[in-house]
């Protein structure tokens, strides 16, 4: 790179129009170019006006000010900020080093602005069309700003390094013919990444993305009609919140040209919300609930704080998915209405607090969670038990003993061990469908006797109904006793007691000698009495593994 200018004078060779001579005299005395007309319509970047010569500036001249531009005049800080300008040709400043601030509001770009592995300081567009902004492996130790711009044909910040903020917050961005409308992978920010208020056509790309602050995308339109994902941001890293939640009042989003002192996270004026970019292919002018056509994929991220998906709006095909897998994060906030179709995948995601409302799973086969671990369930509005185990039924169309033990692990952790175990004695049940004949009719029996140990009152209840049933029948039936020398007093209660219990003897049973029916009632309460006593035991057992 040349050296910078040092007498101020642009070269000859340039000839400099009007519009162009009042830049180069602004851009060293540090204040705004200003080509505006003051009306609304003719000023519209996105409109069909014509904007002629005098507001015409060649890009040619806008890179020599800022890769060479002149010293600045005594007592000023050079900077460049245009307004209301018409920028032809291409501006190329991939490679360089621009070290001045550098602003262009209400800017019409005739060509695609390059930014690949330029330096920048704070560089901003506001409110400006550009075709395409290419700016791979661009860094700035200040924000990149592209508030409420129309970009056509796509951004690409792939392996960009931001050092404070990015904002695309209520911007316009298509992909023209091609599948990405933001191409971010690698991207690094050291602060927040806002995007609110922004309408997409084409797939957002921000894989292994490392985001220093939170991630903002309230009230957005992600659109992907050709891809499987509409936001495709695997293994991206985010040090606070990542928020997928409506815009509205409370909200927090920037979308000004200018970082506020108190920081970027505030809510925006009447000014900012009075207009919001629309374009040709049919956008509304504004949206309030974030809305996401197509999939999205966070797999193997990392959420600092919390990730919140409150109120979305998700348009999946059949094959397309909501894709937690492996999340990592002290807190999941799943409140989005139902997806109609598609998936949602959970499947080894590792979270804190799970905030969830039962309308927003989905049902059938939409939901996976193999894997999935929670400390505490935290439900927006009424979600019962019984609602509960049907989303974990949901989740496990094939039998897995996963869910239902990580479920019932929380609960008991909670203080609810009584509905803990109506979640064990769920598994239970599941798991009977997949035993062999001779299990279920085993897994039946311990079901109805004692729900396999984690009612052990059912036992003691068959035993009082078959002690009382036995003591009716044995109450005029004495039975002839064995050796009439050492026979006990006959009680039939103690008799009948005796039979039921398998391990416990009352020197009753060996006593008698029952003859016809009395001798089947007898073996019969012999039986239940073992059945009831191992089902009891193998019941009391698992419980106590459990524990």
């Amino acid at each position: 790179m040349s050296e910078p200018l040092t007498d101020g004078e642009p070269p000859t060779e340039l000839q400099l129009t009007t519009a162009e001579w009042g830049l180069w005299q602004a851009f060293r005395n540090g204040s705004t170019h200003d080509l505006r007309t003051g009306d609304p319509g003719r000023d519209d970047p996105v409109g069909d006006g014509a904007w002629g010569p005098q507001r015409a500036v060649r890009a040619r001249v806008v890179a020599l000010l800022l890769l060479h531009g002149p010293p600045p005049l005594l007592g000023r800080v050079a900077s460049l900020q245009l307004r209301g300008a018409l920028i032809t040709g291409r501006l190329d400043l991939s490679g360089g080093r621009v070290q001045h601030f550098a602003e262009f509001v209400q800017c019409r770009f005739e060509e695609e602005l390059v930014l690949t592995e330029c330096r920048m300081g704070t560089f901003r567009l506001v409110d400006c069309h550009v075709p395409r902004v290419e700016a791979a492996r661009a860094g700035t130790d200040g924000d990149l700003h592209l508030a409420r711009c129309t970009v056509p044909e796509g951004v690409r910040l792939t392996d960009a390094a931001i050092g404070t903020d990015l904002l695309l917050g209520e911007s316009t961005v298509g992909s023209g013919q091609r599948l990405r409308a933001i191409a971010a992978d690698g991207l690094s920010v050291g602060q927040d990444f806002q995007a609110a208020l922004l309408l997409c056509t084409g797939e957002v790309s921000l894989r292994g993305a490392q985001i220093g602050g939170s991630l903002y995308l309230y009230g957005s339109v992600l659109r992907s009609h050709r891809g499987r994902y509409a936001l495709h941001a695997p293994e991206m890293h985010v040090a606070r919140f990542a928020h997928f939640a409506p815009s509205g009042p409370g909200t927090v989003y920037a979308a000004q040209s200018a970082t506020p002192p108190a920081g970027t996270l505030y809510r925006p004026d009447a000014s900012a919300q009075a207009r919001a970019p629309g374009d040709a292919a049919g956008f509304p002018p504004r949206y309030k609930d974030f809305q996401c056509t197509g999939g999205m994929k966070l797999d193997d991220g990392r959420f600092g704080d919390s990730l919140v998906i409150d109120q979305a709006r998700f348009t999946l095909g059949h094959d397309q998915e909501i894709s937690l897998r492996r999340v990592q994060t002290p807190e999941l906030c799943f409140t989005p209405e139902r997806p109609e179709w598609g998936r949602v995948v959970l499947s080894g995601a590792t979270v804190g607090n799970l905030v969830d409302r039962q309308e927003s799973w989905p049902v059938r086969d939409g939901l996976w969670m193999a894997g999935f671990t929670y400390e505490q369930l935290i439900p927006v509005g009424p979600f019962p038990l019984a609602r509960r185990l049907e989303w974990v039924g949901a989740a496990t169309p094939e039998y897995s003993p996963g869910p239902y033990e990580q479920l019932a692990t929380v609960l008991r952790n909670s203080g609810e061990d009584a509905d803990a175990r109506l979640v064990l004695l769920a598994k239970q049940r599941r798991r009977r469908e997949t035993l062999s004949l001779a299990g279920k009719v085993w897994g039946h029996l311990q079901d109805w006797t004692v729900a396999y140990g984690y009612r052990p009152g059912l036992a003691a209840l068959w035993m009082a109904v078959l002690w009382l049933a036995g003591t009716l029948f044995f109450s005029g039936r004495r039975p002839a006793p064995l050796d009439p020398e050492k026979t006990p007093h006959w009680n039939t209660a103690i008799y009948v007691l005796d039979l039921l219990l398998p391990v416990i003897d009352l020197g009753h049973d060996k006593a008698w000698n029952p003859a016809g029916a009395g001798q089947g009632v007898s073996v019969a309460l012999v039986l239940a009495g073992w059945v009831l006593a191992t089902t009891a035991a193998a019941g009391v057992t698992r419980v106590l593994r459990r524990q």
